[in-house]
């Protein structure tokens, strides 16, 4: 994906947050491919450190739906923060995945999951009854060993790091991703 995307994308995030904090924005919203269905996660940094991250795991709406809603869901209902400020706007940096399809892997135990993982390229959702997470590709830059991302994914799905059944399934992505201080 061109960088142009990213252009467009961040302008129609950083919008719909600032509108929503009473802050007049306007972005091009016209491009033809943003009606199609995509999948996005929007991430909001201060300094460097997490602000907010909401995204969807499916492309379940046009792509202009995505971005906007994640946007307003990850500056104002990340309940890990409280809700963005108009104080803070200035220094929040805005991150946008957009999301492949997701592939369900095949194996048979978790060692032979651990070695089909490709760090720093594959997002991975987990599953197991009601327990499901998910990393985006970039969490891997924290945890770039197989075993310590899976036992933090697991953690993060509310369950032990060295839970394991038959029942876990797996499924991956990668990312296309645009960084706001990068398309400056």
């Amino acid at each position: 994906m061109s960088i142009e995307k990213g252009r467009i994308l961040i302008p129609i995030a950083r919008a719909t947050i600032s509108r929503a904090l009473g802050r007049e924005m306007q972005a091009d919203e016209d491009a033809e491919w943003l009606r199609e269905h995509g999948a996005c996660f929007v991430t909001l940094t201060q300094h460097g450190e997490l602000r907010g991250c909401i995204g969807s795991l499916e492309a379940r709406r046009p792509l202009l739906e995505d971005v906007k809603a994640n946007a307003y869901a990850a500056a104002f209902r990340d309940t890990r923060f409280s809700p963005l400020s108009l104080a803070e706007l200035d220094y929040t940096e805005i991150e946008i995945s957009l999301l492949s399809t997701m592939q369900p892997m095949t194996f048979h135990d978790e060692r032979e999951a651990l070695v089909q993982l490709r760090p720093g390229v594959d997002g991975v959702v987990f599953e197991c009854g009601d327990y499901r997470s998910t990393f985006l590709p970039q969490v891997w830059e924290q945890l770039p060993e197989c075993g310590i991302f899976m036992a933090h994914l697991k953690r993060k799905a509310g369950l032990p790091t060295d839970f394991w059944t038959p029942d876990v399934k797996l499924s991956r992505y990668t990312v296309n991703k645009w960084k706001e201080s990068e398309l400056k």
